[in-house]
């Protein structure tokens, strides 16, 4: 079936003409628009031309298929040629843009502030019958039009109205989109450019939304990426923008970057991995303030370099082993080796352009923008000898390191079992087990830092993952919970902002601050940190600090329980950018009034449940647990339904992997849970054996004293559950 109109040779975007030629393959019921035309002799010349050209050719043609794909390359080849011809560039497009742009106001009545982002050919189906024509994508609206046989057909709809947009393919409709309203369901078929469509239909149904939580007007970004010179620009600058903004928001969400950073590009590459020796293929990004890296091969490696650690930036001399190199040096003594760059110079210069900006007192005190600029070859005024000898200075020698933590059959470094024996000799009152655990697993992470490096520049891997699986030691738990959230970035970079808020905060009323007095008592009561007025006055300041620095969310419940776990581990300015990274970049939406993003999250929630535990889905619909359970586990990361010692084990692994983990762990726990869960007869009775199943959760490696945490439904009299290990959960959880 025809899924899209073919472009005419004639300026057809520009005009609806009374008169068509249309090719129709037999058996089906849509045609393409090969040619249209103002006046009878127009239309004419066009079929002459047909005659002459094509309807002879194609007889020669057996195959249905084959006469269909020679049609379309013919007509394609025409509009080239007169492109070319005419010199229609590939980049021109900015005439035929506003003169789409004039049709779509007087078409629809719309006012000259809304602004078209880009239109497609494509059908429309009223009942069985499609109505060729075009969509319109403006910011506030999805808009229809079809002039066909002298009927015109016309839909106006809000991107405010949309609940649902699918891309479906059945064997009727090849490739369909349905966008549904509340009263309505719309079915368009795309011939040309369905992804595109189809991603730039939900960026703006996202970007309405977003406008409706916030109650703001949509502001158009000017300052873009700056294009390559040979970067042909297809699109208008809004589409541009619209472009730019959803890169950026994945280049944020993979490396946990600030929200206001923008990408400027990105470029496949190869980087050095010193620890295991070899050249991985990824994909190279650069922004303002970061350069990051990742892996083709997923979870394989990732890096995130921000400038102000940047020491040095070098072009290194190419070879056939190590074409187009480029060399990066941090404060930390790391140097970072990337190579098979395609575009080296411009990307150099980029960067150079951004370290020039960098607000960093180290570039300001060397005043390094003289000394950027050297001849054509070198950008950088270092010498490029040194690059290739050893790509990461600050390790110790390989072979030494190999020759101390190689592993044992239990996956414990040797190193790390020798330190066990001498622990061990101590005298039997002293050796404590879960101490000495909770020393392996530091000395794990320190041989790992040594092998990855350590802080921000770090090699992030899989076994990086791993480590973090089996349980953060609590001496490193804030560190690298501020490492992994991005928290430290936002932190390094805000000198002094806490302490200003704190200062401005003080004394100040609202209805805000009165909920955080009425909560602050019953943050982790059980926790002695929170029964002396010192711990809580720390809650205080954070949770008031953050209330003025986004009014949008203020306080909401769950935020107490939270960031007292969040003081427990790090200071009070640390707890402080952790609360942030949560709120608004890990958690978005989540502790508002209406905690939308929870309620979208449980959402989803449902869907994996229906997927993964599909015998357990009706009956919970049934019950109306899934809302009920839900929302808690979700707001409060399950430090109010767990034991906290395995709780925070939850935490560690959230902030890793975010969000994921959560409901991962809660289809896990529902899943255990599922014979006794289709027995209940109530939503009372369900949230009962959950809250025993999640009680009995117990972390045995953890040193800290017991902290008595008994669920609200938990009675005394009732047998315990089994212990449940939250290890063995949250590797459950994963596989």
């Amino acid at each position: 079936l025809l899924v899209g109109t073919l472009d005419v040779v004639l300026d057809s975007s520009a005009r609806v003409a009374p008169y068509r030629i249309l090719y129709q393959a037999p058996d089906s019921l849509v045609y393409w628009t090969i040619a249209c035309g103002c006046s009878r002799k127009e239309i004419t010349e066009h079929w002459e031309w047909l005659e002459q050209h094509l309807l002879q050719t194609l007889s020669i043609f057996e195959n249905e298929n084959d006469i269909n794909t020679f049609v379309r390359g013919k007509i394609q080849g025409i509009i080239a040629e007169y492109n070319k011809i005419n010199g229609i560039k590939e980049d021109d497009d900015t005439e035929k843009f506003k003169e789409a742009i004039v049709k779509f106001h007087k078409l629809f009545g719309m006012p000259e502030e809304e602004k078209l982002v880009n239109y497609y050919s494509c059908s429309y189906w009223k009942g069985k019958v499609p109505r060729q024509g075009w969509v319109y994508l403006s910011i506030n609206h999805l808009c229809f039009y079809s002039f066909l046989m002298g009927r015109e057909a016309k839909l106006v709809i809000r991107w405010v109205d949309i609940t649902q947009l699918e891309k479906n393919a059945t064997l009727l409709f090849p490739d369909m989109i349905k966008v549904s309203t509340r009263s309505s369901e719309h079915f368009f078929s795309v011939f040309l450019n369905i992804s595109e469509t189809f991603k730039l239909m939900e960026q703006l149904a996202n970007i309405a939304m977003r406008q409706l939580l916030d109650n703001e007007g949509f502001e158009q970004d000017r300052s873009l990426p700056k294009l390559k010179k040979k970067s042909p620009k297809k699109v208008s600058a809004l589409k541009r923008d619209l472009d730019a903004r959803a890169k950026s928001e994945r280049y944020r969400a993979l490396f946990r970057l600030p929200k206001d950073e923008k990408l400027d590009g990105h470029t496949d590459c190869t980087l050095w991995t010193p620890f295991n020796k070899m050249h991985i293929l990824g994909q190279m990004f650069v922004s303002t303030n970061y350069i990051c890296f990742t892996s083709k091969e997923e979870n394989l490696c990732s890096l995130i370099i921000p400038l102000r650690e940047v020491t040095i930036v070098e072009k290194a001399d190419s070879s056939s082993v190590l074409p187009s190199p480029l060399s990066i040096s941090t404060k930390n003594r790391m140097t970072f080796l990337f190579a098979n760059l395609k575009d080296r110079d411009f990307l150099v210069q980029r960067i150079s352009d951004f370290l020039q900006q960098t607000t960093s007192k180290i570039y300001l005190e060397k005043n390094i923008s003289g000394s950027y600029i050297s001849s054509d070859d070198e950008v950088f005024t270092r010498s490029s000898s040194s690059v290739s000898a050893s790509p990461h200075k600050s390790l110790s020698s390989e072979s030494e390191g190999e020759r101390q933590f190689n592993l044992n059959d239990n996956g414990i470094p040797t190193a790390t079992q020798a330190l066990m024996t001498m622990y061990r000799r101590r005298s039997p009152e002293e050796f404590n087990p879960k101490l000495a655990k909770e020393f392996l697993k530091e000395q794990a992470w320190k041989i790992h830092f040594a092998e990855y490096g350590q802080g921000v520049c770090m090699y992030r891997t899989e076994k990086t993952r791993d480590l973090v699986l089996k349980g953060i030691p609590e001496s490193m738990r804030g560190e690298l919970w501020l490492l992994f959230s991005g928290a430290i970035n936002e932190m390094a970079t805000h000198p002094g902002y806490y302490e200003d808020l704190v200062e401005k905060s003080m004394g100040k009323y609202n209805l805000a601050t009165e909920e955080i007095e009425r909560d602050l008592h019953r943050s982790l009561p059980e926790h002695p940190a929170f029964q002396n007025e010192m711990g809580i006055a720390a809650l205080r300041r954070v949770l008031t600090a953050y209330a003025f620095r986004n009014p949008n969310i203020g306080y909401c419940q769950a935020m107490n329980i939270v960031t007292s776990v969040l003081l427990l581990y790090a200071k009070e300015e640390e707890a402080f950018w952790l609360l942030v990274a949560l709120c608004e970049r890990m958690l978005p939406d989540y502790y508002n009034t209406r905690v939308v993003g929870a309620l979208v999250d449980q959402g989803v929630f449902e869907e994996l449940a229906r997927d993964y535990i599909p015998q357990l889905y009706d009956c919970m619909q049934d019950l109306g647990v899934i809302s009920t359970i839900s929302l808690s586990w979700f707001l409060t990361l399950f430090l109010s339904v767990m034991p906290f010692e395995s709780a925070v084990v939850v935490v560690d692994c959230f902030f890793c992997e975010g969000i994921k983990v959560i409901f991962q762990l809660a289809l896990a726990v529902l899943e255990a849970n599922v014979d006794k869960l289709l027995n209940c007869k109530d939503d009372g009775e369900a949230m009962t054996v959950l809250g025993r199943y999640l009680d009995s959760v117990t972390n045995k490696d953890s040193t800290l004293p017991p902290i008595p945490h008994l669920h609200s439904l938990l009675s005394d009299d009732v047998e315990p559950y089994p212990e449940v290990d939250i290890f063995r959960l949250i590797r459950s959880s994963y596989e």
